[in-house]
This record gives C-alpha cells, sequence and structure tokens, in this order.
C-alpha cells in the first residue's frame, strides 16, 4: 500500500485567499517521504485551463518524476456544469472525457467525479430523474475512461446529492459498469453512514457504523481517503475532516478491512477544509504509515 495526500488540502477553504502553490505542495510531500499526491483539478493546481495541451502537462509530469512522487487520482473541477441540469448533459460529456485525456498525460489511475448538486437542491418531483440522468452520464463516462486506461471513481459526501447508504449502493447497481466505483472518504462514511447528515427524506443509517458501511460495499470501492470525523459537518456543508486522533474513527479497528478492498493501490490523506493542514504533513504520514506497520502483514 501506497501513501498520498491530496493537493486540495493547500488550496480549499481556510487555503483559498492565499492557496500553496502545487510545485511547493510536490516539494513538501516528497520531503515528508509520501509515495504520491492526489492531484487537485482546481485552481489554482492542474486546471484545464493552466494546462491545456499534452505538451504544457509534461511540466507537471516532469515536476512529479523528478521529486520521486506518483499519482494516485485526479480530482477535476466539474462545479460550472451541474449534471442534474439537462441543458448541460452534453457539456458535462465532454468536460468528462478533457479531464480523462488529463488523466491520461498525468498518468493518473483515475478520475474523480461528485453529483455537484446540494442536498434539497433538487424537487422531490425530479429526483429520481435527476438520479437516473447522472447514472447514464457516469456510465458513459466510465465506458471512454476505460478505454483511455483511467477508472471513473465518484465521491459520496453529505454535501452533495443522493448521499445516502442505500443511495450510493443503487447509483453504483444503476451505472453497471465494471470501471465505475467508489471513493471510500472515512469522513464522508461516518457521516453518511453513521450521522446521516443532510440526506433527502427518511434518514438512512446504519448501526454497525463504519464497517459495516464497508461491507455492504464491498467490490464496489476503488479509491480510499483516510481522514478522522468528529460527527460535524465543516460550515454545515460537508463532513469535517479531523486530524487522526482527534474524532470518533477506530483506525486501528478499521485498517485491516480497508487493506482487504481489492484493486487499492493507495491511501490517500485527505486534510480537506483544515486550517493547519500544512502543518500536519508529517503527523499524517507517520500515523499511516504507523498503521500500515501494524496491521499490513496481518492483511497478507
Amino acid at each position: 500500500m501506497k501513501i498520498s495526500m491530496g493537493s486540495w488540502a493547500f488550496s480549499f477553504g481556510p487555503y483559498a485567499a492565499n492557496p500553496v502553490p502545487f510545485a511547493q505542495c510536490v516539494e513538501r510531500l516528497s520531503q515528508a517521504g509520501f509515495d504520491g499526491i492526489d492531484i487537485c483539478g482546481f485552481p489554482p493546481h492542474v486546471t484545464l485551463d493552466r494546462y491545456p495541451t499534452s505538451r504544457s502537462r509534461d511540466e507537471v509530469v516532469h515536476l512529479l518524476r523528478d521529486h520521486d512522487l506518483g499519482v494516485s487520482g485526479y480530482s477535476a473541477d466539474f462545479c460550472s456544469l451541474n449534471p442534474i441540469a439537462p441543458e448541460n448533459e452534453s457539456e458535462y460529456a465532454d468536460l468528462l472525457k478533457r479531464n480523462i485525456e488529463m488523466c491520461v498525460d498525468l498518468g493518473s489511475p483515475s478520475l474523480r467525479v461528485d453529483t455537484v448538486a446540494a442536498p434539497g437542491s433538487i424537487p422531490d418531483n425530479e429526483y429520481d430523474q435527476a438520479f437516473h440522468r447522472i447514472a447514464r452520464l457516469w456510465g458513459e463516462g466510465a465506458e471512454f475512461a476505460e478505454d483511455a486506461g483511467v477508472r471513473l471513481v465518484w465521491e459520496f459526501e453529505p454535501g452533495f446529492a443522493f448521499n445516502k447508504p442505500g443511495e450510493i449502493i443503487r447509483m453504483h447497481q444503476e451505472v453497471r459498469h465494471p470501471n465505475f466505483s467508489l471513493v471510500f472518504d472515512t469522513a464522508h462514511a461516518w457521516m453518511c453512514g453513521v450521522a446521516g447528515a443532510r440526506q433527502h427524506g427518511k434518514r438512512d443509517v446504519l448501526y454497525g457504523g463504519i464497517p459495516e458501511f464497508l461491507d455492504k460495499l464491498q467490490g464496489r470501492i476503488g479509491a480510499i481517503h483516510l481522514i478522522d470525523s468528529d460527527g460535524t459537518l465543516h460550515c454545515d456543508e460537508t463532513s469535517t475532516h479531523r486530524p487522526f486522533g482527534q474524532g470518533l474513527i477506530d483506525f486501528d479497528e478499521l485498517a485491516p478491512r480497508l487493506l482487504a478492498v481489492p484493486n487499492v493501490e493507495w491511501w490517500t490523506v485527505d486534510l480537506c477544509f483544515w486550517a493547519g493542514a500544512w502543518e500536519l504533513v508529517e503527523p499524517s504520514r507517520e500515523f499511516v504509515a504507523g498503521l500500515l506497520q501494524r496491521h499490513a502483514v496481518h492483511a497478507r
């Protein structure tokens, strides 16, 4: 298992007004001993506008190679095109393809997507139709991505629509493509599966906690993000990503189950929206490395 960190931790939220440049993130993670980086496709990091061609993306590839960092994934910016809206279908499909091409050029094994739409933004009478539309778009995108050698992975979270455990499973079933899978973020798993935060209609929670959630998602997970949860929302929107050891998740209990997830080569530290993320680079890697040291041998 290799360890990476999402570069969005240094450009979102508290860092938005003064983001850490991508090159500086690469240098810091390399010095800290990380195996790779999960690349943020939002400004000012590695965006389609900033790196519009394969040739321009060679700059990023060489930067990573010079610092001996791999790429665990690419999180693209789809904020401008809500796939819920029928009029966005064609443009959204085109944007998917352009971001898949970015993944190919960067050597990213996967492209992260989300539903863009906030909980409560879809009228009841349009809810099922919107669900089916996204499933169809992602099915088509997964096919195109497969041809390019890239996995399409959906990160469910309380900040976006279709975040109930039953909906998450149903989405995977409806897309019905072997190249489509889920991002299992431990903080989002707690808030969606245990806290039942920002759900549409009747609450859907799992009393067996995150372990039960993992069992239900067996064979559906394509990427893993690790971070703690204190059971709260950041700005009443999405999961608070607390540093390891400051929340409710028992990672020693969880680690063997996560190591048993097939076909996942990376554990990605996700300190999204955390004000002190820059100071937690080394401690976060040490925590995850310690988990692997204690549990990886037994997992084999």
